[in-house]
């Protein structure tokens, strides 16, 4: 069905309304009942509403629902959706059960307080039937509230919740368009969707890892989470107040270097003061940048994801090119320490000024936001030879020269590492500064056997049909290569 572009709140909530199949309840905990008033106002809301209610004090709504840890939850939002779709069942089955799909709409939601120190987020979801008398599915997902009032914030919940509970009936056999009609009459600037999640019978071709790319690809939000297993992670539950290590890479595919410099890099920030007797929470980060280079494909992504997840490791994949803005985000979640592991040739771009000119502090503002409350650098060396291809190619690219030449460190086969990288004369002095006051950290007890593996050549290797690959990357990441057939171009079967 083709996007009405044109259609305001009101007349997508009418539209449900003029729908005589479509039947059930509104359950809104916090922020006023926000949905169910434009469906209320929109003409015909008899046709469409069973029941709406607000269970707003705390003890009210326990002895609806039960309790939860957390009000503002999936948790509350499930239990919300549990009882609500029971009793609509249990009370109107029989009635109408045999012409109408029944649904409940429910969100939980802590809009800004009077004091405005308070996280403003919320979860809603609908539990829906697609035929009657059908089995039922959920669509959920979560929300940050970026408008500065509290006014303007209930608005934008009323506006989403509708486009919510439209998409649901209307793209849920699209759901790029889903996706798309989130936005409807909101933009991007006031409401951030950072994990939408579809299950049920009707959706077992959906994969929910497709769909949150969805959000970030269509600017609903800059990152989203994959658990080992594939699950869709809310950053708000997942990160709250963690440490956090992260190494980003293109992981096509990942490979040894990949796992010493994140198994080198934890060894060093356990032993931070700060860290000790802390869980980390361990993220590989893609960014929407790497994943689009060669253009791109979905088979590639979800490639990356499998093997990334094979080896137990959560999954980022971001908006956020630069590091000082990877940084910005986790803060949103934890004030605990945060790690980066990284390699030289990530450290050379850091340094590059020429990312930072529209920045009007430069290179220095760009430092104060990535070093900016315990944040800290874990560099893993690299080979002369091969650090003077990554030298060249960023210095060719950017038309400027990055890093003092050293016959030294191109003809005697030494590593570069964190300790003698030399840089650009003007960026000297801030670098020493940063690695003299800890911000910046050698990685040590590395693997010199990993040193020269490089992804492009794996690579290579993988598609041409080489042999030897097997040994660059662990036994899992192989394994699952060659069960699935990842990373063949153009769909070739792999001969091994």
């Amino acid at each position: 069905m083709p996007k009405p572009f044109d259609l305001t709140t009101d007349r997508k909530a009418l539209t449900i309304n003029l729908d005589t199949e479509i039947y059930g309840t509104f359950a809104e905990i916090g922020a006023g009942q926000e949905v169910a008033r434009h469906f209320f106002t929109a003409g015909g809301a008899a046709g469409t509403i069973a029941k709406s209610m607000s269970a707003y004090d705390m003890q009210f709504s326990d002895q609806i629902y039960g309790r939860s840890k957390r009000y503002v939850s999936k948790e509350r939002l499930i239990q919300m959706l549990d009882h609500e779709y029971e009793l609509l069942i249990e009370r109107l089955t029989e009635t109408r059960g045999k012409d109408t799909t029944f649904f409940v709409y429910a969100n939980t939601v802590a809009a800004r307080s009077y004091r405005g120190t308070n996280e403003c987020h919320g979860w809603m979801g609908v539990r829906f039937q697609l035929l009657p008398l059908g089995p039922y599915n959920d669509i959920m997902m979560h929300v940050r509230m970026l408008d500065a009032t509290n006014i303007m914030q209930q608005e934008a919940l009323g506006i989403i919740g509708v486009n919510l509970l439209y998409g649901t009936f209307i793209y849920n056999n699209d759901y790029k368009a889903f996706v798309e009609s989130l936005a409807d009459n909101l933009g991007n600037s006031r409401i951030e969707v950072d994990m939408l999640t579809f299950n049920g019978p009707d959706f077992k071709e959906y994969d929910n890892r497709v769909i949150s790319l969805q959000l970030v690809e269509q600017g609903l939000t800059n990152a989203v989470m994959f658990s080992p297993d594939g699950l869709i992670l809310q950053p708000s539950e997942a990160l709250h107040k963690r440490v956090i290590l992260v190494e980003r890479g293109s992981f096509r595919p990942l490979t040894y270097i990949n796992t010493d410099m994140l198994t080198c890099a934890e060894s060093q920030l356990i032993q931070e003061p700060e860290v000790f007797g802390e869980k980390i929470v361990i993220l590989m980060e893609i960014t929407m940048k790497n994943l689009l280079a060669y253009g791109f494909d979905l088979a590639d992504f979800l490639a990356r994801v499998d093997i990334v997840s094979a080896l137990g490791y959560n999954v980022l994949i971001s908006n956020y090119p630069e590091y000082y803005k990877l940084s910005a985000y986790f803060r949103r979640y934890t004030q605990k320490m945060i790690g980066i592991a990284l390699g030289i040739n990530h450290l050379m771009a850091i340094f590059d000024d020429q990312y930072y000119l529209s920045l009007d502090g430069g290179i220095l503002e760009a430092c104060g936001r990535l070093f900016k409350d315990n944040v800290k650098m874990y560099v893993y060396p690299m080979h002369a030879k091969a650090f003077k291809h990554y030298k060249d190619l960023l210095e060719s690219q950017n038309g400027t020269k990055l890093i003092e030449d050293s016959d030294d460190d191109t003809t005697k086969g030494v590593l570069i590492t964190a300790d003698n990288v030399r840089l650009k004369p003007h960026i000297r002095h801030l670098y020493e500064y940063l690695k003299e006051n800890g911000y910046i950290e050698a990685i040590k007890g590395f693997n010199p056997a990993h040193l020269d593996i490089f992804s492009r050549d794996v690579l290579k290797m993988i598609r041409e049909d080489q042999p030897g690959w097997e040994e660059t990357v662990p036994k899992k990441v192989a394994d699952i290569i060659k069960e699935k057939k990842l990373f063949l171009k153009n769909g070739d079967n792999h001969k091994a």
